[in-house]
């Protein structure tokens, strides 16, 4: 089956073949089958537009995390770029701001096939096998590893950082600090992974900060960055997004969007996030909560 995929927007985890289009179909467009795949909530609009005009050249199909589609089954390559894989969906943790674990509140395992980034919503809560398993694999890669999917600092066992120090070369890691999540946890981390090896200057630890959800201040979300760059972590900011209508009241506006966007480019980061003394945790902040 010739099968066209459609994204609502390109990024760097996106498909480079012939049948993954960013737009309406052009005069080459033909398929048996078109998937409009949709990763983020604010992209549905143009999700549907584009199905409508692709209704013209074969049956179409509309999914994708946005709208909640559990991906049963992973194919490399199809809905992401070759080398970005997924080894397990789902995660125990019950946040708020996320809907992964109502799609899968235990971790699914998946069958571990080789690449070199890994995008699983919580692969460091999975059972230890699994685990390993994926480390091993890692180890066969030719080139630089990356968890751009996300790593928890509260599921980061010991013998998972001996994992992670012994890729070479170091991984690029990406943690998160999130709404609740104890500052200690992540110090914790940090101290842990240095000890083993990696190093702040070399920017390979890395911290998504969740900011601009309901009752935050720029204020409070500086400080979080700050608190994330003094104990080793190069920080990046994260704008929180309403997944439904009625949070849209809270949906972060233009000043909110002007400051994460000086969080979020690496050349700024690492001049804003230079290592202060390590009194970051002693920062007050504004209380935050469910909508």
């Amino acid at each position: 089956m010739r099968l066209i995929r459609v994204f609502p927007r390109k990024t760097k985890a996106s498909p480079t073949d012939d049948l993954a289009y960013f737009g309406p179909p052009d005069m080459f467009a033909e398929a048996d089958e078109v998937h409009i795949s949709v990763a983020f909530t604010d992209d549905k609009p143009k999700a549907e537009r584009l199905a409508r005009q692709w209704e013209k050249i074969a049956p179409v199909k509309v999914g994708g995390v946005a709208y909640g589609d559990p991906g049963a089954e992973f194919v490399p390559g199809r809905y992401v770029r070759e080398g970005y894989i997924f080894t397990s969906r789902g995660c125990p943790r019950r946040c708020w701001f996320c809907s992964v674990w109502k799609r899968d509140p235990v971790p699914r395992l998946l069958p571990v096939i080789d690449g070199w980034n890994i995008l699983d919503d919580n692969l460091l809560a999975c059972p230890r096998p699994h685990v390993e398993d994926v480390f091993d694999m890692l180890r066969r890669q030719k080139r630089r590893v990356e968890f751009t999917g996300g790593l928890e600092a509260l599921s980061l066992q010991d013998y998972q950082v001996e994992l992670l120090a012994s890729l070479t070369p170091r991984p690029n890691m990406f943690f998160a600090y999130d709404p609740g999540d104890e500052f200690e946890t992540l110090r914790s981390a940090a101290r842990r992974l240095i000890e083993a090896g990696f190093t702040p200057q070399s920017h390979r630890m890395r911290a998504y900060v969740l900011m601009g959800y309901p009752k935050d201040t720029i204020a409070a979300a500086e400080g979080r960055l700050q608190q994330m760059a003094s104990i080793g972590f190069t920080p990046h900011a994260m704008l929180w997004r309403p997944e439904t209508a009625n949070g849209e009241k809270w949906r972060p506006d233009a000043t909110w969007r002007r400051f994460q966007r000086q969080w979020a480019r690496p050349a700024i980061i690492h001049a804003k996030a230079e290592p202060r003394r390590e009194d970051a945790d002693v920062i007050q902040f504004q209380p935050w909560g469910a909508i």
